[in-house]
């Protein structure tokens, strides 16, 4: 069981799939606690979810007696589901994302042509929205909402005694940080959310939401606001916004789209809620076609 005389318990689970680390903050002293990032299992092949990552998520909750305050989200993820909904189901404990999101439903919402009745795009489906610099408690951890747009409109760090979770705006230093092509997304902007992160102490333990191990080294999910600043390849201490943007930019010409983005944003702009179900009882996740003038009628 989690000690009562530890004042802070960090207690990470990894997704292989998605390459996405969760965490679960615990507060030794009163055993409340908050999860970041929960992922939802999903086979894309067979267009089926399942919560195998979730359910041990829980079943640690269960085993210590924690009381689960919050669910707190980063961003609305473009590469996993998020299984906020179902810890949410289970436990009763409020989801919470960054304000933002009400920009990145308003976008989706028309990409995806989700009718008013299923989405106001007003932040719906979340329990609260962060609003920058807001402060939260977890017993007697105190948690602060650092405003970190650039990869996404809804981006947020949570700086939670002294611990920096700091979602997709940076990875590990060898693998720099989040591409900025998303609807929403800002290479300058991300540029001004780093340096936010970079004024913290130097020795602010720094958490990551993905490592994809670059050159097959050993997988890693913590480092440092000094260790990004000395060597983060993409941003350190010394790069200039022109600089920074410019290779983000060519970066990001280079890269795929994730293969989860249509179904992950679906259902994490309803944080982790599935689309409802049709007439027949299945949901359903919508993919928009492009280049589709040479095939259609008219």
């Amino acid at each position: 069981m989690v000690s009562l005389k530890q004042a802070m318990h960090i207690e990470m689970f990894f997704d292989k799939d998605s390459n996405t680390f969760s965490y679960l903050v615990v507060d030794g002293a009163t055993q409340q606690a908050a999860i970041i990032d929960p992922v939802l299992d999903y086979d894309a092949a067979a267009g089926a979810v399942s919560t195998e990552g979730a359910d041990a998520i829980l079943a640690f909750i269960e085993q210590h007696q924690l009381r689960l305050v919050w669910i707190l989200e980063t961003h609305a993820h473009a590469d996993h589901l998020s299984a906020a909904h179902y810890i949410k189901l289970k436990t009763g404990a409020p989801i919470a994302i960054g304000e933002g999101i009400r920009k990145v439903q308003q976008t989706f919402k028309v990409i995806f042509n989700i009718a008013d009745q299923e989405l106001t795009a007003k932040g719906d489906y979340f329990d609260h929205l962060f609003a920058d610099d807001e402060r939260f408690q977890i017993g007697n951890l105190e948690g602060r909402v650092i405003n970190t747009p650039g990869h996404t409109n809804d981006s947020v760090s949570y700086l939670i005694a002294g611990h920096l979770f700091v979602g997709d705006s940076l990875f590990m230093p060898d693998a720099g940080t989040a591409r900025c092509d998303f609807p929403g997304g800002d290479a300058a902007l991300l540029f001004q959310s780093i340096q936010r992160l970079y004024q913290l102490p130097d020795a602010t333990p720094m958490y990551m939401c993905h490592d994809y191990q670059p050159n097959g080294r050993e997988l890693r999910y913590l480092t440092s606001v000094g260790e990004q600043k000395q060597q983060n390849i993409h941003v350190r201490a010394d790069t200039g916004s022109e600089d920074f943007v410019q290779k983000r930019t060519e970066r990001d010409r280079t890269l795929a789209v994730p293969k989860l983005i249509y179904p992950a944003v679906q259902v994490n702009i309803r944080g982790g809620q599935l689309p409802a179900q049709e007439s027949n009882g299945t949901a359903y996740i919508k993919i928009p076609l492009k280049n589709t003038e040479s095939l259609m009628d008219g």
